[in-house]
């Protein structure tokens, strides 16, 4: 199926919408990271696929000299102007897996809910050579899981995407899995395939509440949704909303934030 649009691509058409509605990342994955690798002022890092930059700016307050990865333009604009005037830092707009890095020169490679969009094959290999002997790289993501304290609400947004979502992209209905603990494990052990060792997972909770009016404009940053006919997704979205204001006017975000580390070659 062609939607007319590279999914990795759209989060772009709505840069400041996700910078406003994405949630960020807890304060224990950044100090799990950094208690895993020792990053400061003469410390080099990479950031791939830095969005808005929600984990670029507790990574720069270390200290080190950071290079974004960012594939958008409209978000590579965003991210000069909130860091530009540090000048340990820089932007490169462009795909992680063209972009050109010098090998053996980083301390800490991460992506913060970005590093799916990296062919496996090349990404992990890549990541591999500009690292530093002892270097880390730390991948991570949130995993939202919508209305678990309130099984109506879940049900009827169901079958919504039933009727949309899932026709849209030819999904079979009743497909859905939330994210687990043996897929965190899953991922945390693809590294091990291509070299790296002092594997670790790691696994954080929250809970966010939205209005119906928020909860719509966060669904307005998925790429998936995004990509949706824009007349259908206003349906979609309409009946969404209205759901929600018949179930009491918000919805609880139930989120997980999963951590993988994996270390190149020697301990530092």
């Amino acid at each position: 199926m062609d939607n007319g649009k590279e999914l990795g691509s759209t989060f772009d058409t709505a840069a400041s919408l996700y910078d406003k509605m994405r949630p960020g990342y807890v304060d224990e994955i950044y100090r799990t990271i950094f208690d895993y690798v020792h990053i400061g002022e003469d410390s080099h890092a990479v950031e791939v696929g830095s969005g808005s930059g929600q984990a670029t700016e507790p990574v720069l307050r270390t200290g080190c000299s950071l290079t974004a990865i960012e594939y958008g333009e409209n978000f590579s604009e965003m991210l000069k102007e909130k860091f530009g005037s540090n000048k340990k830092f820089q932007v490169k707009t462009g795909k992680f897996e063209d972009v050109k890095l010098e090998e053996n020169m980083y301390d800490l490679v991460f992506s913060a809910t970005a590093f799916h969009w990296v062919p496996e094959e090349i990404g992990y290999p890549k990541v591999f050579s500009i690292l530093k002997d002892g270097g880390a790289f730390a991948r991570f993501a949130n995993r939202p899981r919508n209305s678990k304290d309130n099984p109506e609400l879940a049900e009827e947004i169901d079958e919504l995407y039933n009727s949309y979502y899932n026709k849209h992209y030819g999904v079979k209905s009743g497909t859905k899995t939330w994210f687990t603990e043996d897929k965190a494990r899953e991922i945390a052990m693809i590294p091990e395939k291509y070299g790296f060792t002092d594997i670790q997972y790691h696994l954080f909770q929250r809970e966010r509440v939205f209005t119906s009016d928020e909860y719509i404009s966060l669904l307005g940053t998925y790429s998936d949704h995004i990509a949706i006919e824009e007349k259908i997704r206003n349906e979609f979205f309409s009946k969404i909303k209205a759901a929600i204001d018949r179930h009491g006017g918000t919805v609880t975000i139930s989120d997980t934030l999963d951590l993988e580390l994996a270390r190149k070659n020697g301990i530092t």
